[in-house]
């Protein structure tokens, strides 16, 4: 499915491409059945915003965009997604040479070249089978030509670059080698971005690597550290293809305050990359702020939080010359809980993820990788086959990265926006052509009205919804009047 243009909205979340001077003012409902409404009116782009206490409408809320950019340009390939090894092929299908049609074009429909992050968990459970070796006890996958084959067409039909995680738990660094030869001499280099050495090592010595009939099984021992990753790093690296390294690819963020003596030691690392989920999967205690639900991912916690917690550590990257990569993201995991049904596969999903890549966008990140995994709570799309072809069912949170995409493409750049805080968040954005995105997220279950001073521009506007019945739906959105098939 194609989408026209760049300027959007959603039903607690709208985007509007504005080619005009003028105040504007939505009001939004979230209620099925409830009607919609955006309207423009002429005014001075120079005019101070009215205050809340304005008689004419005490309950909006008054926002304003500025017209002067700040920040750096949003890298081509930003929004990515992430996938396990096990997971490509149910993605694509079997045939390298008849490729899953709708996950293509779902990919494509993100408009701009992606970089795709194949590993999480399944990493350090891969193998390239060697002739005379035996398997790692902690293995249970293992790659074959035809699975190379299949990322190999998907790249090439997509002319993306992969991210690519090594087997680093087995600690055999001559089986890392043979899996990296594999992945480039088969895929090829030039669409290999970068090669990440595990998968959050951090916390190899926390969650077993494997149980065996003794009971659990670490992949090591409890002083495992940054130096102790860092010293495994170089041997490994050593032996790999002459190509950039991604990590340390952690899970918690303490890790990452070793990247600088990382980067010391491996010259080739290029991105660092981090693991980030808003909530945690398994949490029982409902009085936490990290339990799964609705209210709590939609907390500012959970985004512009989940944010500036990273800051510090993009801030280190950068000025060693490294970029900055949220390479799996999604709604909430934690120890095999992979998401919260009625809660990562709702609406809710959809709002939480569009404010949580604004927020990334604006402390720097460079790029963001979204977790997808077959039957997982946050999955972002569902494919079955049978005699008439391939269908997907597209769950909510595919849609707000669709939206993002449109509203903050690649080469724009955030405008300053002053709004009162509150369940409404407003970003805006200038992109290379010109045209000015303003997006509104109402996290709040009730309408709220907003009133938006724009910056000066020409021509008219344009407003496009992605609404839903509610922030616990987890069918009928829509993003411009339009869905994904049958919902």
């Amino acid at each position: 499915m194609r989408w026209r243009g760049a300027w959007t909205t959603i039903v607690s979340a709208l985007t509007i491409l504005l080619l005009a001077v003028g105040i504007w003012h939505a009001a939004t409902k979230d209620t099925a059945g409830d009607p919609v409404r955006a309207a423009g009116r002429p005014g001075s782009a120079s005019a101070a915003a009215r205050p809340p206490s304005d008689p004419a409408d005490p309950s909006a809320v008054y926002a304003t965009v500025g017209g002067s950019p700040t920040g750096s340009a949003l890298p081509t390939g930003f929004l990515g997604l992430s996938f396990e090894y096990g997971a490509l092929q149910v993605y694509t299908g079997a045939e390298p040479a008849a490729l899953d049609p709708v996950f293509v074009q779902l990919l494509r429909n993100l408009g701009q070249p992606l970089v795709l992050r194949i590993g999480g968990n399944s990493t350090d459970a891969t193998w390239w089978p060697m002739r005379g070796v035996s398997r790692p006890p902690g293995v249970s996958y293992a790659l074959t030509p035809a699975w190379i084959a299949s990322a190999r067409a998907l790249v090439n039909e997509l002319d993306a670059k992969l991210i690519v995680g090594l087997n680093l738990a087995a600690a055999r660094p001559r089986l890392s080698a043979a899996e990296a030869d594999a992945l480039v001499q088969g895929i090829g280099a030039g669409h290999i971005a970068a090669l990440e050495l595990g998968n959050e090592p951090d916390v190899y010595a926390l969650f077993p690597w494997y149980r065996g009939r003794r009971g659990p099984v670490y992949a090591r021992s409890s002083s495992y550290g940054p130096a102790a990753f860092t010293q495994e790093a170089r041997s490994v690296s050593a032996l790999l293809p002459n190509l950039p390294l991604a990590g340390p690819a952690t899970a918690k963020l303490p890790w990452l305050a070793g990247v600088p003596a990382l980067a010391a030691a491996e010259p080739r690392l290029r991105v660092v990359t981090v693991h980030r989920y808003a909530l945690q999967g398994c949490l029982s205690d409902a009085s936490s702020p990290a339990y799964p639900s609705i209210d709590n991912l939609l907390s500012d916690r959970s985004s512009a939080g989940l944010a500036q917690a990273l800051a510090p550590y993009v801030a280190l990257a950068h000025a060693r010359g490294l970029s900055f990569r949220v390479d799996e993201l999604n709604s909430a995991a934690l120890a095999g809980c992979l998401g919260r049904a009625g809660v990562s596969d709702t609406f809710a999903s959809a709002l939480w993820m569009l404010d949580a890549l604004f927020n990334l966008a604006s402390v720097g990140v460079d790029g963001v990788n979204v977790h997808s995994l077959p039957g997982a709570g946050y999955e972002l799309f569902t494919f079955s086959r049978d005699v008439r072809g391939w269908h997907a069912f597209v769950h909510p949170d595919y849609y707000a990265m669709l939206l993002f995409a449109q509203a903050f493409p690649a080469g724009a750049r955030l405008l300053p926006v002053h709004a009162p805080a509150g369940p409404v968040k407003v970003w805006g954005t200038l992109a290379p052509d010109g045209h000015t995105r303003v997006a509104l997220i109402n996290k709040s279950p009730v309408p709220q009205r907003v009133e938006l001073q724009l910056p000066p521009a020409a021509g008219p506007a344009e407003v496009e919804w992605l609404r839903a019945p509610g922030a616990w739906a987890t069918g009928g959105v829509t993003l411009g009047g339009q869905s994904f098939g049958a919902q």
